[in-house]
């Protein structure tokens, strides 16, 4: 991860922080172009689609989980909904 990409991930960070998100849907009102995977997994798109976020939440609890962090080749090389 390159420095210029800490404030996409702080910005995620606080935004998800922030939230109370029910569902995988209200998830996709606030961050529009997150994918949504079986099993509560949401992938998300950082730094203009440079990098990709894995995460797999328990909204119940309001947990998330991050699953992996990387560049968009590095993502292509991993089943997200495994990882």
């Amino acid at each position: 991860m390159r420095p210029d990409s800490e404030q996409y991930l702080k910005t995620w960070f606080d935004t998800t922080m922030n939230s109370t998100w029910k569902t995988p849907n209200d998830v996709k009102q606030t961050y529009v172009n997150a994918s949504i995977l079986k099993d509560n997994r949401i992938v998300f798109n950082i730094k203009g689609n440079s990098y990709r976020l894995v995460t797999k939440f328990n909204f119940e609890k309001q947990w998330v989980f991050i699953r992996f962090i990387g560049t968009h080749s590095e993502y292509d090389k991993i089943n997200a909904n495994t990882i």
